[in-house]
């Protein structure tokens, strides 16, 4: 493979400038076809008689992007990100003590429907590989048609049923339901990049554009979720000791009747709280979606020729897996997700059970995500200037120290520093795969130049992975908890379980991330090939426009 982008590099070099004379197709009157030069042209025009007819030579696509168009498209990424930051900080301790599920069951809820959601992605990036284009495009009408839907599943993911015995089959069905329609958003979604622009550094920009909205979305997300639902984990309805069901024997009939009092009351007021937020977050998704079905224009990309007889699915998602970059971007991607993964879903069980800082959790996800969208900026300019991989291992090393030190170190002061450098590795995170993607496609398009419209395989199946493995990490962690004897509804946890919250937090997190980055070491697209790429594919575009619907009479001109 590696051969065969050598030699298209190679051809490509050659042939720039034969590509960049001016060439315009001459129709004759009989029929027949001739290529003439700029010379031959102004012999022509000394012919006063009418002898030719001139075809204009095919316009260039449109390869920069407006920042309207940008911002609408980063608008469009927001609300995935604002919803998965509720779900990826509260679900699994809203699943533990507001629809007070045991910890086995919400291992179940948070793994399954992690699972059903990576698998879905190859299944829908198969019916999008399939799909036609239409007036508004082939990947908008995915994205506006299943809205709705995605708004009022995740409504009902955060609304507590009546009956307890059947909560678990509620939770997990619609959690499943809700992650098979965010799949039908993300993936097109995903796959849109490589059709706003032909430009690298265009659509460098319009990622670092989403990146940033999306950090922006997932701080938007955790202000909205953590504010509203703070006053459901603070400890105003628990007496001095647990009031948990292997204590309620220590107290006096009238003191265990009015603390159950208090509890339910309690309970009622978390459980409307989070309906509210969930309602919230619905709204900002429609209004998201619609700002991003005005200001974005999909444009296909024609960097080969059309052919009769696309590659069928199966064919293209062989070649995909057997490209090199892809699987060693993606393995290394899938370790560093799935440390960011626990850090995010076990954070808030941490502060409010292993480290006493149950007041203060919603302020220091906030500066995190904060952090995060500050450097957004910062990170976008490194990767320019040093490379994308370099950006990569600077960026994502940043966390392993400081997540470590609010184990050992858990005061205030520490957990916001730990939060504003944490943040930085958080940016990286989110940045980097989605810029390096693009790259990676590009090189495959090079080495198989014959195969197009495989760009939903390379992201759906690249979420598919990421998604599975974070869904295994999620389940094992809520596992781990139930073993170390977490008391569902209970105000205070045992001693075994805030050791095993510090251990998902800090030991667990920072091995994925050495993990991922050793990987990472093997990734073969520095700057210099990546470079010698976005010629070569230049050239190949700008043949493809000259010789436009007329390339087999030129060749056989």
């Amino acid at each position: 493979m590696d051969a065969q982008r050598t030699a298209a590099i190679t051809e490509s070099q050659e042939r720039r400038g034969a590509v960049a004379r001016p060439v315009t197709l001459i129709v004759m009157a009989k029929g027949k076809t001739a290529v003439a030069s700029t010379g031959d042209k102004l012999m022509m025009k000394k012919h006063t008689e009418p002898e030719f007819t001139k075809v204009p030579v095919q316009a260039h696509p449109e390869r920069t992007l407006s920042v309207c168009s940008k911002l609408c498209f980063a608008i469009g990424g927001a609300p995935n990100q604002v919803a998965g930051s509720a779900t990826a900080f509260f679900l699994q301790i809203y699943l533990l003590d507001v629809a007070q599920i045991n910890p086995f069951q919400a291992s179940m809820v948070l793994f399954v429907g992690k699972a059903w959601g990576a698998v879905s992605d190859p299944i829908v990036g198969f019916f999008v590989t399939k799909s036609r284009w239409t007036k508004i495009g082939r990947l908008m009408p995915w994205m506006v048609g299943c809205t709705p839907f995605v708004v009022v599943s995740y409504f009902y993911l955060w609304f507590v049923p009546p009956f307890t015995n059947g909560r678990f089959i509620w939770h997990l069905g619609f959690y499943c339901l809700y992650q098979t329609l965010i799949t039908c958003f993300h993936v097109p979604y995903s796959a849109l990049t490589m059709f706003l622009s032909t430009d690298q550094r265009e659509r460098d920009s319009a990622t670092a554009y989403r990146m940033t909205m999306e950090v922006l979305g997932t701080l938007v997300g955790a202000a909205i979720q953590g504010q509203i639902v703070a006053s459901a984990h603070t400890l105003k309805h628990c007496s001095h000791h647990n009031m948990s069901a292997g204590h309620l024997g220590n107290s006096s009939g009238a003191e265990v009747i009015r603390s159950l009092a208090l509890s339910q009351d309690f309970l009622s007021h978390a459980k409307e709280v989070y309906m509210i937020a969930a309602g919230v977050i619905g709204a900002l998704f429609l209004i998201c979606t619609v700002v991003m079905f005005l200001g974005v224009k999909e444009r296909d990309d024609p960097y080969v020729p059309r052919t009769e007889k696309p590659i069928p699915f199966h064919k293209g998602f062989i070649l995909v897996m057997k490209h090199g970059p892809y699987l060693t971007l993606t393995a290394a991607f899938l370790f560093i997700s799935v440390a960011i993964q626990l850090v995010q879903s076990n954070f808030v069980l941490f502060c409010t059970y292993a480290v006493d800082l149950r007041d203060h959790f919603q302020n220091i996800v906030l500066t995190i995500l904060m952090s995060a969208a500050v450097s957004i900026p910062f990170w976008q300019w490194f990767l320019q200037r040093f490379g994308k991989k370099t950006a990569a291992f600077c960026g994502i090393t940043w966390i392993m120290p400081f997540t470590v030190m609010l184990v050992f170190i858990p005061n205030l002061v520490v957990a916001y520093v730990v939060a504003v450098s944490s943040g930085l590795s958080v940016a990286a995170s989110l940045l980097l795969p989605w810029s390096m993607l693009p790259d990676v496609v590009d090189d495959f398009r090079l080495a198989n130049r014959n195969s197009k419209g495989h760009e939903a395989i390379f992201y759906s199946f690249y979420v598919f992975f990421t998604k599975f493995a974070a869904g295994i990490s999620l389940g094992v962690s809520t596992l781990c908890l139930e073993f170390a004897g977490y008391d569902t509804g209970a105000c205070r946890q045992p001693h075994a379980v805030a050791y095993t919250l510090k251990l998902l937090i800090g030991a667990a997190p920072v091995a994925f991330i050495i993990t991922g980055l050793v990987i990472l070491l093997l990734y073969p697209i520095s700057e210099d090939v990546r470079l010698q790429n976005k010629l070569a594919l230049e050239d190949l575009r700008t043949q493809t426009i000259n010789c436009g619907p007329f390339g087999e009479d030129l060749n056989s001109a």
